[in-house]
């Protein structure tokens, strides 16, 4: 290996995952804090109010990057997943269970924020539309992930059963996005695409774009927290990890 480049694969190793953890969850966390920040004083102070949808809205800046990235996380926890299943690295699997909680959190979330935008905009909280009936289903299948892993006591059966059940489901995911194209539902077609022009102001696109990596800068932060004590416990009977809590103990 070149000299100077970064061996990642050392990485792989829980005790050296840790440390790298360590390392990003308090750079994320304060760059969530900015972008959060940014990105609220821009949906509520600078965006500009809506000819159709009047205020109403500005609940478009939580939504959508919550569907975003209920969306995105579950195709991350394939990923990791599948590294999980073909090199059967320990810390794939431990990403895998810390992405669910968030990502199911995401998805609460841009259910609820759809409902309360959907009640004054198509006069009910709730349709069993092709989109949000898939989005359901994200939910669910976040919830089993972790049902599934909490039923069963061997970790590592545990792992790869959940590895299965999330490669299983991620076919839902072309499934929510392509919806709006696939059907003719109730809910609105996509105003970003990565392929066209967005259909709304520019300092709307990029307040969504800003509250989006808000959200990512946030899921980092909590996911790798949650990674490291996910670490510990997997490892505590290891001397890494009885060195690491006895020298705290010391301190």
């Amino acid at each position: 290996m070149a000299s100077g480049s970064i061996n990642w694969f050392k990485y792989s190793a829980p005790s050296n995952f840790y440390v790298l953890a360590g390392r990003i969850v308090p750079w994320a966390a304060l760059l969530a804090v900015v972008l959060g920040v940014a990105g609220l004083y821009l949906s509520f102070f600078v965006a500009p109010t809506d000819f159709r949808q009047g205020e109403g809205y500005r609940i478009i800046f939580i939504h959508v990057p919550a569907a975003w990235m209920s969306m995105f996380i579950y195709l991350v926890m394939a990923c990791w997943a599948a590294v999980g299943l073909v090199m059967n690295t320990r810390v794939s699997y431990m990403m895998v269970t810390a992405l669910a909680p968030t990502g199911a959190m995401f998805t609460f979330i841009a259910l609820w924020s759809g409902a309360l935008w959907g009640k004054p905009m198509w006069g009910t909280w709730w349709v069993w539309d092709a989109r949000l009936t898939s989005e359901l289903i994200l939910l669910f299948l976040y919830i089993g992930f972790m049902a599934l892993q909490s039923s069963i006591s061997d970790s590592r059966r545990a792992d790869r059963a959940g590895a299965l059940l999330i490669l299983v489901g991620v076919v839902n995911i072309p499934i929510i996005y392509y919806s709006v194209k696939w059907w003719n539902t109730l809910h609105q077609g996509a105003s970003i695409s990565l392929n066209a022009a967005p259909t709304m102001a520019l300092i709307m696109f990029w307040t969504l774009i800003v509250m989006t990596l808000a959200c990512w800068a946030y899921t980092i932060a909590v996911v790798y927290a949650r990674a490291r004590c996910i670490v510990l416990e997997r490892e505590r009977n290891t001397t890494w990890v009885k060195e690491l809590v006895g020298g705290k103990q010391h301190d």
